[in-house]
């Protein structure tokens, strides 16, 4: 470890990495040496069996992909990979998010069956699907699973599962996300078939830009074979060659050379997530897989017209909230809803209510459903589902998710009770809680540490994300030279300092304002600073900057 620069060594021994070859292995990834053999995946050899068998036969082949920033890249893995060897007896499927939900379907099956179809490859759904899949199976449609959901017990009589969390499975990575395992089916599948089909060897290293975006976008830890992916998916991603991203890129002035992974979880899976909530997941599903010029461009505008509804969609419904809620005393669970909101923005509106009142959020609506469907997400260490298992019995008619954010659906006759069933629950769980997450840091450094060579230290340890924080530092007693509030709605805040070398550091916070936080700010103050250090490239332009985490 000694060979490494003091910051850099403080920063991995944060993340539990302490040898050299720890370290060595993380800052370097090897596509090569990190990636497991595709086979070692229980089912793997049997479903690219079927596979070939079907493709030799002619056989129609269903991609069924689930609707989500996960679903909708490992939908289009499997359907270049067909197109790769000029299969063209192939649909993909993609269920709508408000009139059908997660899973399989039986009336869509049921369509499947009429149209002929002999094989259904799943993405990241399809375990917990007993019945579905035997009625497919029951119509002689064989289905293969690729998820990477929690099995149940009793699992889906498939044709082949792949599912590095099942019995038995003896592949090293458990924590894929969907798209990863279709992206493992693929490298399976070219491993096996790729000399049949003439396939160059490595040509499936172009479909981790799909594989990226799902792993950012999905939370799953970035270590392993997920930070290779993740990785590489970067790599291929700032060398695009989608039309449909290129697109979209233009429109957000990312020039995908500079592309991060912020780049990603904040501004493009807003865009692909935006199909599914607002109209239909399929213009998604378009966008990433069209080679089509005209249709690219279509689509594009079709998405940023679509993410914008449904910003003005979740700012009226918060400002309609908060109107609410004024009203209302206190509590500490919010559990609020409208007949009439979108279920496909109810999560980002709990996610809102969650940030401004700092306490659990559940949201319901049911738009056009006679079933009240909602979202929630956690504050304060508070487990969702531990939460929602201690209500009565008959509170929910469904729920699931994890600890931070679930999913939950309700009767018309019990919605009137649920804050009060929640209370009851929170009541039960109260003293396990554990206090808001304090906000850890890295290291306490000065405002002349935030220069160039720091940088390049810190970028070694890019993609960021779960597992593997965006570092975060300290600045102590730094006087503040000029606060101000930028951009087309004055909504974000710029903090300017100046290092005892008197050149200026620009500090940000988007949709902040000074009085969002705890101490005054003005000229002159002496303030401490939490921040993670970033490089703009607005307008082209390179810059060392400070992003604003807290102030005190």
């Amino acid at each position: 470890m000694e060979r490494y620069p003091e910051l850099l060594r403080t920063l991995l021994s944060n993340r539990g990495i302490n040898d050299a070859q720890q370290a060595d292995t993380f800052l370097n990834p090897s596509y090569e040496r990190d990636m497991h053999d595709p086979l070692l995946m229980k089912d793997m050899e049997k479903a690219t069996v079927r596979i070939f068998e079907a493709t030799e036969a002619k056989e129609k082949i269903l991609i069924y992909g689930d609707y989500d920033c996960d679903g909708i890249p490992g939908s289009v893995i499997l359907h270049d990979l067909l197109k790769k060897i000029g299969y063209e007896n192939f649909s993909v499927y993609i269920p709508d998010r408000h009139n059908e939900g997660f899973g399989l379907h039986s009336s869509a099956i049921e369509k499947f069956r009429d149209e002929g179809v002999n094989l259904m490859i799943t993405v990241d759904l399809g375990i917990t699907d007993v019945d579905e899949v035997a009625l497919a199976q029951g119509f002689g449609i064989d289905v293969i699973i690729t998820d990477h959901h929690l099995p149940q017990e009793i699992l889906p009589r498939a044709f082949a599962i792949l599912n590095p969390k099942q019995e038995g499975d003896m592949y090293p990575e458990k924590m894929l996300c969907g798209s990863g395992v279709a992206f493992k089916l693929v490298q399976g599948f070219v491993a096996k078939y790729g000399e049949y089909f003439k396939i160059n060897s490595g040509w499936e290293k172009w479909l981790l830009d799909m594989a990226g975006i799902a792993t950012l976008s999905d939370m799953v830890p970035l270590l392993g074979e997920n930070r290779v992916l993740a990785y590489y998916g970067m790599k291929v991603l700032q060398k695009n060659r989608r039309l449909g991203l290129g697109k979209i890129f233009s429109k957000l002035n990312i020039d995908p050379r500079h592309l991060t992974e912020d780049d990603i979880t904040f501004m493009i899976a807003p865009r692909l997530n935006a199909a599914g909530r607002m109209d239909s997941p399929r213009r998604a599903f378009e966008l990433l897989a069209t080679s089509d010029e005209l249709e690219a461009g279509k689509v594009a505008d079709h998405l940023a017209k679509l993410n914008d509804e449904r910003k003005t969609l979740v700012a009226t419904t918060i400002k309609e909230i908060n109107r609410t809620l004024e009203k209302r005393e206190d509590r500490k669970i919010i559990v609020i809803g409208n007949p009439k909101w979108r279920v496909g923005i109810l999560g980002l509106i709990a996610s809102k209510i969650v940030e401004e009142y700092e306490c659990p959020a559940f949201v319901w609506g049911r738009e056009g459903s006679e079933i009240i469907k909602g979202s929630c997400r956690s504050f304060g260490g508070v487990n969702l589902v531990n939460l929602m298992s201690l209500t009565k019995k008959d509170s929910f008619l469904d729920f699931g998710g994890h600890k931070l954010a679930g999913g939950f659906s309700v009767s018309n006759e019990k919605i009137h009770f649920l804050e009060e069933e929640l209370l009851k629950a929170y009541d039960q769980i109260e003293q396990e809680q554990v206090s808001d997450e304090e906000i850890s840091v890295d290291k306490k450094i000065s405002l002349e540490d935030v220069n160039e060579q720091n940088y390049k230290l810190i970028e070694k340890m890019a993609p960021f994300g779960m597992a593997n924080p965006k570092p975060t530092f300290l600045f102590e007693d730094i006087e503040i030279v000029e606060v101000k509030k930028f951009g087309k709605e004055k909504n974000h805040l710029e903090i300017s300092f100046a290092s005892e070398n008197r050149y200026m550091v620009r500090a940000i916070a988007f949709f902040s304002a000074p009085e969002n936080f705890k101490t005054l700010l003005e000229k002159g103050k002496k303030i401490s600073l939490i921040a993670n250090l970033e490089k703009s490239f607005f307008r082209g332009r390179p810059e060392l900057r400070l992003r604003i985490v807290d102030i005190f």
